[in-house]
């Protein structure tokens, strides 16, 4: 792939990752739009794993607070880190499970642009549902076991390109009386066990197929998306401070019916 490719699929992606709006979805339609080879899974981790950098940087005392939070409960001492640790754990073996048994149908049947706008356009008007129905009453300290499950239940959506993992677990979040900016950082925090796993898997399948070229590629990759999703991150939670996710369900909803009228006519 050539520097330009790789810019412009690591700044999607980064822009992308944490915004309800589908990252994959975008890196897939991306490379429809522009004519150029699919870039295929390892490069769409890659990516990704820049996007897992940029948010443990971010939130980097949630991440230190489950460090010593899980030091602590090795010593007898349980806390609100060591719970958050294990919420996480229970929100992602859903997507571990599903993902195990259908990593091969996923990487050769659902890459295709139809089913891309078909779940952008319904998963965003599912958003916008939840946002403007559902109480904004609870933070993180009120979540439970079963809705941290409910929320790994609904995370498994997120392997149907054009879904977005972070808006299918916004939505969740939504849905359990979430405030928006504690929903996003859940989502967020969320995001760090479900790519690191992804971008494991990838890394043996490079090893094992020994290509260096993929491997410069991929580190290029993971620089550029770093930067771009840093930024994205911290605009998306100064946004809702003050604001609702509908700029994205609106965006949503024009790129899915585009996309549906594209793809049919």
């Amino acid at each position: 792939m050539t520097l330009f490719q790789l810019f412009v699929l690591a700044v999607v992606q980064g822009l992308t990752e944490f915004l309800p709006i589908s990252s994959s979805g975008h890196l897939v339609l991306t490379s429809n739009l522009l004519g150029w080879q699919d870039q295929g899974l390892v490069i769409d981790i890659a990516v990704h794993a820049g996007t897992l950098l940029a948010v443990m940087v971010y939130f980097w005392r949630d991440v230190w607070m489950i460090i010593a939070g899980t030091f602590s409960a090795l010593s007898g001492r349980p806390n609100q880190g060591f719970r958050l640790l294990l919420y996480l754990i229970v929100a992602t073996l859903p997507i571990v499970a599903a993902g195990y048994f259908g990593l091969n149908f996923i990487k050769t049947t659902m890459r295709s642009v139809e089913l891309i706008a078909w779940a952008t356009l319904l998963f965003g008007i599912l958003l916008g549902i939840a946002d403007w129905m559902c109480m904004t009453v609870r933070r993180m300290e009120h979540l439970t076991y079963g809705g941290v499950l409910f929320i790994g239940l609904a995370q498994v959506l997120a392997l149907i390109p054009g879904t977005s993992r972070s808006g299918i677990t916004i939505t969740a979040c939504r849905m359990l009386g979430m405030e928006r900016t504690d929903a996003a950082r859940f989502a967020m925090l969320l995001s760090m066990p479900a790519i690191l796993g992804a971008a494991t898997l990838a890394g043996l399948d490079l090893y094992e197929t020994g290509d260096l070229a993929l491997g410069i590629d991929a580190a290029i990759s993971v620089v550029l998306a770093f930067v771009a999703a840093l930024i994205a991150i911290a605009v998306m939670m100064r946004w809702l401070t003050r604001a609702t996710f509908m700029p994205f369900v609106i965006y949503r909803i024009v790129l899915g019916a585009g996309l549906l009228y594209w793809v049919y006519s």
